[in-house]
């Protein structure tokens, strides 16, 4: 009947709204639990219990500090700063190895000294800090004090100068804030992702993109696993093969960020294709706009001809750093490339499946992702963070992944724009909300 025909409609239009932002921004820190409660100024690491598969931690919660909240006052993540014409990739390569590329990752250990001066630390040491992520990329703050919870996280990069904003799709309503309140983020924690892979990538979609990223450790995984992992985008740049290289930046990238399989269509006969066109139209219109990226609803790329596609606008793999202008590799396909996921653990189902593309949508030769893959593993650095350890990253030189894990794990992450942009404000709207909900 036509009532069961628009309940479906809505089922699937439903599903594929969750599935996309599932996967759409690189980091799929998406579908999280909102129910864990904000942490006060302490978290004890206490064992874990489960209420419907879903974590719960055991916290005390003392008078709350005098921090102003941040709820509903976060500006909106930055454009993407896309740099991409005429790189002379074989120069640039000989250039990245003849001068050189700095350690990707530095590490700075908390002493007894340093603990003692709580934030001190911070605002004498923040101009140092804060040239080495420029410098190197990457720095790892380890055994603070200050940093195990939202607040002391929160004042830590306060005190660094870092701006924070909101996640590049926010807008979709299924970024789970841990602590609204201190702009923070929860990480990929849910149970059902624990054995799925997140592979490299940036936080950013083809409009926009976090300048910086902090991520935190709340509480390592309980049992095994869970390891946080970074890569330098120069490093990859300099040792992909030149001609590989060469060819995915001509013909650019597309990134499907979910498959809608509408089989039923197949035995519609002559309204197949007017409802196949009322679908398409229906999630282009009515839904992709609410996340706020740039999407083509296409049938058929994979060769399933009733699978709607949403797949992101042609971009350049390579992107010049919008400070230092040197060429990087800026794309997440080493996390998004379906081959790839075919070959690690994964558990998305098929309707949160991604995909790349050339940017014609011919698909991109196995021995290419082999290669990507393999040059991108060898720069790999991994690091089991333990309570309170922070990672803050150039999210344009950074690509960033976690490991599968088993038990319990609560990490988290605040974005952060440069701080010279103008700040645009924006309501997530009745989507965010409605969403919001249907997750809870």
């Amino acid at each position: 009947s036509s009532m069961r025909s628009c309940l479906l409609a809505a089922a699937l239009v439903g599903l594929w709204a969750e599935a996309s932002a599932f996967t759409a921004s690189s980091s799929l820190g998406l579908l999280q639990k909102k129910g864990i409660a904000a942490l006060g100024s302490k978290l004890k690491a206490a064992p874990a219990l489960r209420a419907n598969g879903r974590m719960r931690m055991a916290l005390t919660m003392p008078a709350p500090g005098n921090l102003e909240s941040l709820d509903g006052r976060l500006p909106d993540c930055p454009i993407t700063k896309w740099d991409v014409e005429n790189i002379d990739i074989a120069a640039e390569q000989e250039k990245y190895r003849k001068e050189g590329i700095p350690e990707s990752l530095i590490e700075i250990n908390a002493s007894e000294a340093d603990n003692a001066k709580g934030l001190a630390y911070f605002e004498e040491n923040k101009a140092a800090i804060m040239e080495k992520v420029k410098v190197n990329g990457a720095v790892l703050l380890k055994g603070f004090d200050v940093s195990k919870n939202a607040e002391g996280f929160r004042t830590v990069w306060e005190t660094l100068g870092l701006n924070p904003c909101l996640d590049p799709i926010h807008s979709s309503g299924l970024r789970s804030f841990f602590s609204s309140k201190d702009a923070v983020y929860e990480e990929v924690n849910k149970q059902s992702l624990a054995k799925h892979y997140i592979g490299l990538h940036n936080e950013s979609t083809f409009r926009k993109t976090a300048t910086y990223g902090a991520f935190v450790c709340f509480n390592p995984a309980t049992v095994s696993g869970g390891e946080f992992f970074i890569a330098d985008g120069a490093k990859i740049f300099r040792d992909l093969k030149t001609d590989v290289l060469k060819d995915i930046y001509n013909r650019k990238v597309r990134i499907s960020v979910s498959n809608l399989d509408l089989d039923f269509l197949a035995g519609m006969g002559p309204l197949k294709e007017p409802l196949m066109d009322g679908f398409k139209g229906l999630v282009g219109s009515a839904i992709a706009p609410k996340f706020d990226m740039d999407l083509d609803m296409i049938y058929g790329t994979d060769g399933k001809p009733t699978r709607l596609q949403a797949i992101e606008h042609p971009q350049s793999p390579i992107n010049r750093h919008p400070e230092t202008g040197k060429p990087l590799w800026f794309c997440n396909i080493h996390n998004h490339a379906r081959y790839l996921r075919d070959r690690r653990p994964c558990s998305v189902p098929e309707v949160g499946m991604t995909d790349v593309y050339f940017g014609d949508l011919s698909k991109i030769p196995a021995e290419y992702v082999d290669h990507i893959n393999e040059v991108s593993a060898k720069h790999i650095q991994t690091m089991a963070m333990q309570q309170g350890d922070v990672l803050i990253v150039d999210n344009y030189r950074v690509l960033h992944g976690r490991d599968i894990f088993e038990g319990d794990r609560l990490h988290a992450v605040s974005w952060f724009r440069k701080g010279d942009e103008n700040a645009e404000f924006k309501d997530a709207g009745v989507l965010n909300s409605m969403i919001n909900k249907l997750i809870q």
